[in-house]
């Protein structure tokens, strides 16, 4: 399988992704628990069906000591008693966040109250901002069918 174009090899799509991974940079600095970065971006890119991303935080959080167990139940996460209660405040505004129009009103009031809960304010910045970002990563590579399962962690620095 090949991608339609070489989006990572073009000097246009270089400055756009300059800017994509300097909003990625602030977020992964937060306050904002890494184990949860990376949940919400595997179950983002899980709805997205991009399976480059899918590839790539599966990796990585398995890199950084994350449970084969805990992966292989992030997109049924409802069910699993292996997250935290934060955890799952996450993964149900990542989840809401990235089918905003599977629901007319967006993101609901019940799920914004409940990961403000958990999480401090600049927390909460930072993950919507991830939910963004992530959501930016996997729309230009579904768009351009980028292959996935080659990905090493650490590949992009």
């Amino acid at each position: 399988m090949d991608s339609r174009l070489n989006y990572f090899g073009n000097p246009l799509a270089g400055k756009v992704l300059k800017h994509i991974n300097s909003a990625s940079k602030v977020v992964s600095d937060s306050t904002l628990p890494a184990a949860t970065q990376e949940l919400v971006k595997i179950r983002a890119s899980q709805i997205n069906g991009c399976g480059f991303c899918t590839d790539m935080h599966t990796k990585d959080a398995a890199h950084a000591g994350e449970t084969a167990q805990r992966l292989n139940l992030v997109a049924a996460w409802r069910e699993a008693t292996v997250f935290t209660e934060a955890e799952r405040a996450a993964l149900e505004l990542a989840e809401q966040g990235t089918r905003i129009t599977d629901a007319a009103g967006g993101v609901t009031d019940e799920a914004w109250a409940n990961a403000a809960k958990h999480y401090d304010e600049d927390q909460l910045v930072a993950l919507i901002s991830l939910i963004a970002v992530i959501n930016a990563y996997n729309r230009i590579n579904v768009i351009n069918q980028q292959p996935a399962g080659s990905y090493q962690p650490g590949q992009f620095g």
